[in-house]
């Protein structure tokens, strides 16, 4: 990516563990406007504990994250709501309220957040839902939604505030070839709206269809990032063997101890 200035994300030195296990050692990305930041890793890696740390629910032990040039580990209360509010999450599950709909659903974080009139609020979900293309659901619980159109909801649901960071986690988990690829479009095209978005997955097809750029953590770090044809040619090791699913590598129990 480009110098400082365009960082809506700037990670450095940042460290963090659980007890004994160091989790992040000296991790530093950045993240540029209208970026597509696919982060790449084995399962237990630590890509899920970035996402917390990014939205300031734990704390690293050392280093910085700098949100729109503010550091999210030393924000008081108030202004990490605030910042927060300018970062939209997408979870593994969707994480939609079951006893309220759709439309509800999204309305939430514009009727406890903002002062904005229900008329306004009402034309905000309607903008969303037809983003995701998802707004004949309106009316519907998530229970009578399959995998794929509860993601889409949830991306909406992110987006109500205008984020100008959206954060995915696995967002193909679970759903079908055709369900991912509508999700990967959707990504996309998100980006082309001014939006920066980090996309935590193992899923390299997925990857590989929307990141302007990858990285893969691997013991605590980035290991290697790049523009995906680079990262598709490759010649470490540790990354050839993700890439190729080898069953034979650094990346084997066996070879791990």
């Amino acid at each position: 990516m480009s110098g400082d200035a365009d960082a809506v994300l700037d990670i450095r030195d940042l460290t963090f563990g659980y007890g004994d296990k160091t989790v992040l050692k000296n991790f530093s990305l950045r993240a540029g406007r209208k970026e597509r930041l696919a982060i790449l890793g084995t399962s237990g890696c630590g890509k899920s504990t970035l996402l917390r740390l990014i939205l300031g629910l734990i704390r690293p032990e050392a280093g910085s994250i700098r949100f729109e040039n503010r550091d999210i580990a030393k924000l008081s209360g108030k202004e990490l709501n605030a910042a927060r509010r300018r970062i939209g999450m997408v979870y593994q599950g969707a994480a939609l309220i079951s006893s309220i709909n759709v439309e509800e659903n999204l309305a939430l974080p514009l009727t406890e957040l903002t002062d904005k009139p229900p008329d306004e609020v009402g034309k905000i979900v309607d903008e969303k839902l037809e983003l995701v293309g998802m707004k004949e659901t309106k009316a519907k619980l998530p229970a009578e939604l399959s995998g794929g159109m509860r993601k889409r909801i949830g991306i909406a649901r992110a987006l109500v505030m205008e984020p100008e960071l959206v954060l995915f986690d696995e967002p193909a988990a679970g759903l079908d070839p055709v369900a991912t690829a509508l999700i990967d479009d959707l990504i996309v095209r998100l980006s082309e709206r001014s939006t920066t978005c980090i996309v935590v997955t193992h899923n390299l097809a997925s990857a590989f269809r929307i990141a302007t750029r990858m990285a893969m953590l691997y013991d605590g770090a980035i290991l290697e990032q790049g523009v995906p044809d680079a990262f598709r040619r490759s010649e470490n090791p540790i990354v050839r063997q993700f890439i190729d699913g080898d069953p034979d590598g650094p990346l084997s129990p066996k070879a791990q101890g």
